[in-house]
């Protein structure tokens, strides 16, 4: 995503995330960008056994990628003008359930959006509407 911030208003859709995935991490764990809204990204994945650790428990992993992806893409999405990309520099995460099968979601909602740092706050959910994990992650602004 390097100078990221160059597109202009609007390139940064769904499917212009899902394009710029292939090939790297986000792909290679099957994630999903669904929505890119006004301070808000949706994300998803599908749960398999790859994606399990030995004790039959979704790997942290797996979900931290999730949520760490969402909030990156929202963050590249409301990068602010003369912003050419951005880097994480904390990601906090609380695991309250997990998953053995299906689809986990990821709602990332914009908490702050300045000029030289943002953050983001995300849910992971499985299918049943249950929350696995709460996340928040700040980012740095790179100009």
């Amino acid at each position: 995503m390097s100078d990221a911030g160059t597109d202009g208003p609007g390139t940064r859709d769904a499917a212009w995330f899902m394009r710029i995935g292939e090939g790297h991490f986000p792909a290679l764990l099957g994630i999903e960008i669904s929505e890119v809204g006004d301070r808000s990204v949706h994300a998803s994945m599908a749960v398999h056994d790859r994606l399990l650790a030995p004790n039959g428990f979704l790997h942290a992993g797996a979900v931290v990628t999730l949520a760490d992806t969402a909030a990156g893409y929202g963050c590249v999405a409301h990068l602010p003008a003369g912003a050419k990309n951005f880097t994480a520099i904390e990601l906090k995460s609380n695991f309250l359930g997990t998953a053995h099968a299906g689809r986990i979601t990821a709602h990332a909602t914009a908490a702050h959006l300045g000029r030289t740092t943002q953050v983001w706050d995300l849910a992971v959910r499985g299918e049943d509407a249950r929350t696995i994990a709460l996340f928040r992650c700040t980012q740095l602004i790179v100009r």
